[in-house]
């Protein structure tokens, strides 16, 4: 179980506090009473001073925010704990500044069924830290024919359906599966690929996969899923969200429906804005991720999009694996990338770049993923609102160092590189359940 430091009452002094909901970016003291925020201004804590039940942080120089929302993880658990089970994967998000995750339920057994759902919950409660808001399953046992009981999922906790992992193929089910996610106003992610066009396919089909001997990934089977989806979506009404989009095409048809007004969404993952298929040259199996990293065009599409909010937020897709399953050959190598830790530190110099503000930065992992999770209080600031939230240093310079890592995996590209920019702590209903250092 994780040790949260608690305080009746925090003050956080002086940092640069960045609020989206509210267009804020200024210095200013936040205060944090009884699990809310009590106060924001620029003499909020004047007036506090650092005793038994008070404690006083100094934030000078770092970043507040709205506590990060990661709506894209793989905690592995149930089924396959010696990879992540709950605990580490809370663990690994409070260490990375997120304050709540979404795990998707490729379990094993999947999660489609209400007591699975509310087991998950159950252990996460359990351990403390990060919240877990789960994804429950479109289909049972993810086999694309059986809708799952979906007023029950939202019943106990699910906050959307996706069956992630595995595209859901059949049309038919597909709108049916939004018409009735409609009924409950549940975001249904899809996992875009046409399998048929995916069948043995190990990196994006282009110059280098040639090059290396290898079956490619064409863009074509991400973009046909998400145009007949897109054409459902608007049929039936409901809120539609496209899982780690990767292709210049699949953004096009996203901005298009958007300027038409449709309700979808859609995330991008970290190693999709920095990482090309490039990467794969040397057959790094730690660069073997689903969907693949594709071409300099798209990693431009991608960013440009992130920039513009045609692309709604940052997810990670965190899939942790065990050595056995990267160490091997690229055939067989097993597909994902571990993000939670490594996230803020991979896309900081991003921000540095100009390639995103600072604020809008902070809206991908925040504001923008609490958007569309409407019953869940987050993403914000305001005074009243619950207190979870996250600082950064933006000055860090750090070693992504395996043996420091809380997840149980360690399966990136990113291990001993220098990152910049890093979670220093992590607050969550005003308890901290990560501060660096202890």
């Amino acid at each position: 179980m994780v040790s949260s430091m608690i305080a009746p009452l925090i003050v956080l002094r002086g940092g640069r506090v960045l609020d989206p909901s509210q267009g804020l970016d200024e210095t200013a003291d936040v205060v944090i009473e009884a699990g809310r925020i009590k106060d924001v201004g620029r003499d909020a804590g004047a007036a506090y001073q650092a005793g038994e039940d008070v404690r006083i942080i100094d934030a000078s120089g770092r970043w507040v925010c709205p506590g990060f929302i990661d709506l894209h993880v793989h905690l592995r658990e149930p089924g396959q704990e010696y990879k992540e089970d709950i605990g580490s994967g809370l663990d690994a998000a409070a260490a990375g500044g997120f304050t709540a995750v979404c795990p998707m339920p490729n379990t094993k057994p999947t999660n489609d069924t209400r007591a699975i759902t509310e087991m998950m919950i159950a252990r996460a409660t359990e351990h403390g830290g990060a919240r877990l808001l789960p994804f429950g399953a479109v289909t049972k046992g993810q086999k694309g024919a059986e809708l799952t009981e979906m007023a029950d999922l939202r019943d106990a906790g699910a906050i959307g359906v996706s069956d992630d992992g595995v595209c859901v193929m059949n049309a038919a089910v597909m709108r049916h599966a939004m018409e009735y996610a409609r009924t409950f106003d549940l975001l249904v992610s899809q996992h875009c690929e046409d399998h048929h066009l995916t069948e043995g396919a190990q990196m994006h089909e282009g110059a280098h996969s040639t090059r290396l001997g290898l079956r490619g990934w064409p863009r074509a089977a991400e973009d046909i899923i998400v145009a007949r989806d897109l054409i459902l979506a608007e049929t039936t009404g409901a809120r539609y969200h496209v899982a780690h989009i990767s292709s210049l095409g699949a953004v096009r048809l996203i901005r298009e429906a958007k300027a038409r007004g449709l309700r979808v969404s859609a995330e991008v993952t970290p190693h999709h804005l920095l990482l090309t298929d490039e990467a794969l040259l040397g057959y790094d199996t730690y660069c073997k991720v689903n969907p693949p990293l594709r071409e300099e065009a798209d990693r431009e599409a991608l960013r440009e999009a992130l920039a513009d909010g045609t692309i709604d937020c940052i997810a990670t897709d965190h899939a942790p694996h065990t050595d056995l399953e990267k160490d091997c050959e690229f055939e067989e190598a097993s597909v994902g990338i571990n993000g939670l830790e490594s996230a803020i530190g991979s896309m900081f110099q991003l921000v540095r770049d100009g390639v995103f503000k600072p604020l809008r930065f902070v809206e991908t992992l925040s504001t923008a993923p609490a958007r569309l999770m409407p019953d869940y209080e987050g993403g914000s600031l305001r005074e009243g609102r619950r207190a979870d939230v996250t600082i950064l240093d933006p000055e860090a310079q750090w070693i992504l160092d395996k043996e420091a890592l809380r997840s149980k995996s360690h399966n990136t590209p990113l291990l001993d590189r220098e990152l910049m920019g890093r979670p220093v702590m992590t607050i969550v209903g005003g308890k901290i359940v990560h501060e660096l250092g202890t």
